[in-house]
């Protein structure tokens, strides 16, 4: 029986730090939404309940950043031999497209409060927001922290809606002191607007984050014609050519390229010096170098201007 290796190198994510934070986030905000929807209803403030949506969201979000944890860490087969690595992407993605809907409707109910106010129970408000305050200001510092210990574009995309949440519970404290004190209800819905504007900008950011990778863009960490060059300085190559630089996730590397090579080295010792180079100086391990001579290998007006360059040379 033939076997097949979909695993020569290691195509999973096993983050236990990540999966701990994202459980102990996950509990703590479903409970404090389940509060704050029931809150935001009591006291007819539209602030609180902007920040009740938030908070769904959040928990909608860490579900799917929990799904795409434990997708990470099964093993590649004959269907996905990248493994379940983009699935962390594809969650980042679906969390800012949230993001970003929950501060169009935000926005949209701000209008109409503005054009019929309604009366708060302040006083509800105030003690919600606080205890939200409380709660989002300890998230965000654990997801924090999780950022800083492991790379995970859905833990980022956790700690924005956070940051978020933080400001959405610091606006309606804000908004709960300025209605007692001078009876401007419509300062509600302004703060709510607020609070969507923040939402929307971070739910922005994830989504073009999650959209280039899903693109299989160049990373915007590397600089494609630094690498071309890197490579080409490796003795033997004379070409390099078809070259492509993507991320399987927020911090799996790929990269393949074809390059002309001298003749009279051995194509083995320069595709490992190659390797090497990438290995060491840019951190990509997952790489394909398919070693070519210009006049075996067909590249039309390309390969014969380099064997023109050649012969000239």
């Amino acid at each position: 029986m033939v076997q097949y290796d979909y695993h020569h190198l290691p195509h999973v994510k096993v983050q236990t730090k990540s999966k701990r934070t994202l459980w102990i986030t996950l509990i703590l905000t479903l409970c404090f939404t389940l509060l704050e929807i029931v809150g935001g209803f009591l006291s007819n403030s539209l602030a609180l309940l902007s920040d009740s949506a938030h908070m769904a969201s959040d928990v909608l979000a860490l579900g799917l950043s929990m799904v795409a944890l434990y997708l990470a860490t099964r093993p590649p087969n004959k269907t996905f031999t990248f493994g379940y690595l983009r699935f962390e992407i594809i969650a980042s993605f679906l969390n800012g497209l949230t993001l970003a809907v929950i501060a169009v409707g935000i926005f949209i109910e701000g209008i109409q409060r503005f054009i019929h106010p309604e009366h708060i129970n302040f006083r509800l408000m105030l003690t919600i927001a606080s205890i939200g305050l409380l709660v989002n200001l300890i998230l965000t510092i654990v997801l924090s922290r999780s950022t800083k210990e492991e790379e995970n574009l859905n833990v980022k995309s956790a700690l924005w809606h956070f940051i978020g949440d933080l400001l959405s519970s610091i606006g309606v404290i804000i908004s709960a002191i300025v209605i007692y004190f001078t009876d401007f209800y419509f300062f509600d819905p302004f703060i709510s607007m607020v609070i969507g504007a923040i939402i929307f900008i971070g739910g922005a950011k994830i989504i073009r984050e999650s959209y280039l990778i899903l693109m299989d863009s160049v990373p915007e960490k590397f600089d494609l014609e630094k690498i071309r060059a890197d490579i080409h300085r490796v003795e033997g190559v004379e070409d390099v050519h078809d070259m492509h630089l993507w991320a399987i996730s927020s911090d799996h590397y790929s990269l393949t390229a074809h390059v002309f090579v001298n003749e009279n080295i051995q194509p083995l010792c320069i595709i490992l010096a190659i390797n090497e180079m990438l290995e060491k100086k840019y951190g990509i391990k997952h790489t394909t170098i398919q070693i070519e001579h210009a006049s075996l290998h067909h590249h039309g007006e390309y390969g014969k201007q380099f064997l023109r360059r050649k012969l000239e040379n």
